[in-house]
């Protein structure tokens, strides 16, 4: 039966002896690609949002990562009360801000 299997023999490296450098650079390379298509933007736009969080006022017409449209009228370290509508307050987690309006956008979105 052991005329069926043939002996395998192990063979030489194709690329050489430049091969551990070449697979380095290539991995550093492919790092580099990384970092500035997909990390970098990213950490960027955390730390404006993070600016955005921290400069909210009173007053502010904000959007929630619901999609919730509303004016800014108290303000907590950690929760923000926002007027959805006359007399109607909820309560979001500072970081459920998504995007501050330009003034009179909520009037603009009522007619």
């Amino acid at each position: 039966m052991n005329w069926l299997i043939s002996d395998a023999w192990a063979q030489g490296s194709i690329t050489g002896g430049q091969g551990g450098y070449v697979s380095l650079i290539m991995l550093g390379g492919m790092f580099a690609v990384f970092w500035f298509l997909l990390i970098r933007p990213q950490q960027k736009r955390a730390k404006e949002h993070k600016a955005m969080i921290e400069s909210l006022a009173k007053g502010d017409e904000v959007v929630t990562s619901g999609g919730v449209l509303g004016r800014v009228t108290q303000l907590g370290p950690s929760y923000v009360s926002v007027e959805i509508a006359d007399k109607v307050e909820i309560k979001v987690q500072r970081p459920a801000i998504q995007t501050v309006l330009p003034k009179g956008t909520l009037k603009a979105a009522n007619d």
